[in-house]
């Protein structure tokens, strides 16, 4: 292949590339299938989106390990500076102030944080001698590192991006080696903080949304329209689904966001149980390919970068295909490259550039 075209090229993992590829491409007839088999408002956008990421993710893939070790730390400031503003600056859309605007572009940077807290984790453990994680100072500075972004995303409020930063940096800690007991008793002390923030953080419509996930029937019309709309599309579908533009949840606007937080729901419908499984598939083998890099990796922070970003990719789909399914409460959580929107998508497709990176340079320390 690289008699060719140019060997940077070549060396990309392609078979990865076009599992990505395909995962948009299925995500994109979705989408047209969601508007009516029309190319507006979402096919076009969505589109372009998808390519300057991918090519955003090819040339991230370029960029030494050296500099994102060396920067990690200034890429969590900038971030963490970024939602302080949000809280002073940024626009309010849907009863939550997420988002900052820099002329016409606008970006999200609580999304961005579940990469800052990654590679900011690996670095701090990176650092950190091998001696040392088993004792308490290993545990509690990045428990400061995870906190303070999590407790700014939460008030905004984003309780289902909160989490996410949370099981991100959680699992670096794991991965570096804390004491399972340290885990264990962070689990317990988190059990006897829920009633508490169950009854004085989260909001209203959060509360209703834990007791509706509980009791999804005991307000069908109301809070618990999303779930139960999203279960009848899901398994209305059957094995091989309704047929391509022949939905009726969504074309009859039964299902709510069906372009977005339930576009698994809107897919199942036309597609069935066989366009989930490629979905999930594909997903599972993206996410077998992140893993193995970290495992392929000699260096520290890049096995424990790789492991991290691989395991949000995870938490994406996951955590998006419970909560439609009815298996975790209501968290806005989008399925990325599937559902319309840019801050998911960009931030999964640089997740990947970041891997591409690490596996090449995984490649070039063991081929020296």
């Amino acid at each position: 292949m690289s008699g060719f075209v140019p060997a940077p090229l070549a060396a990309l993992p392609w078979r990865v590339l076009l599992l990505v590829a395909g995962i948009g491409g299925f995500g994109l007839i979705v989408l047209y299938s969601a508007a009516g088999g029309s190319m507006t408002p979402w096919v076009v956008p969505q589109g372009l989106r998808f390519v300057v990421f991918l090519a955003g993710a090819v040339v991230l893939s370029r960029v030494p390990l050296d500099w994102w070790k060396r920067s990690a730390f200034w890429i969590y400031a900038v971030m963490l500076v970024l939602l302080i503003m949000v809280e002073l600056l940024g626009a309010v859309r849907g009863g939550s102030q997420r988002w900052l605007g820099f002329g016409p572009i606008r970006i999200q940077p609580s999304e961005l944080m579940k990469l800052a807290i990654v590679l900011a984790c690996a670095r701090f453990y990176a650092l950190l001698p091998a001696t040392e994680t088993r004792r308490f100072a290993a545990l509690w500075p990045a428990a400061v590192l995870i906190g303070l972004p999590a407790m700014i995303v939460m008030a905004q409020p984003d309780l289902g991006t909160g989490l996410m930063i949370c099981a991100g940096g959680a699992t670096v800690m794991f991965l570096a080696g804390i004491p399972l007991r340290l885990f264990v008793g962070g689990a317990l002390a988190v059990a006897v903080a829920i009633p508490l923030a169950f009854e004085y953080v989260l909001h209203d419509y959060q509360r209703h949304r834990v007791l509706i996930f509980l009791d999804p029937e005991s307000d069908p019309l109301g809070t618990g329209y999303h779930i139960s709309q999203s279960k009848i599309a899901i398994g209305s579908g059957g094995i091989f689904g309704k047929g391509f533009l022949n939905g009726t949840q969504s074309h009859l606007d039964y299902l709510p966001e069906g372009h977005t937080d339930f576009v698994f729901a809107t897919m199942a419908e036309e597609w069935g149980l066989a366009g989930g499984a490629f979905l999930i598939i594909a997903f599972l083998l993206v996410i077998r390919w992140g893993i193995n890099v970290g495992v392929r990796a000699e260096d520290r922070f890049a096995k424990l970068a790789a492991a991290g970003l691989a395991t949000t990719m995870f938490f994406y789909m996951a955590i998006n295909l419970m909560m439609v399914m009815g298996l975790a409460p209501v968290v806005g959580i989008p399925l990325p490259l599937v559902s319309f929107g840019g801050s998911a998508q960009m931030t999964v497709l640089i997740s990947l550039g970041i891997l591409m990176g690490i596996d090449r340079s995984s490649k070039l320390r063991q081929r020296w």
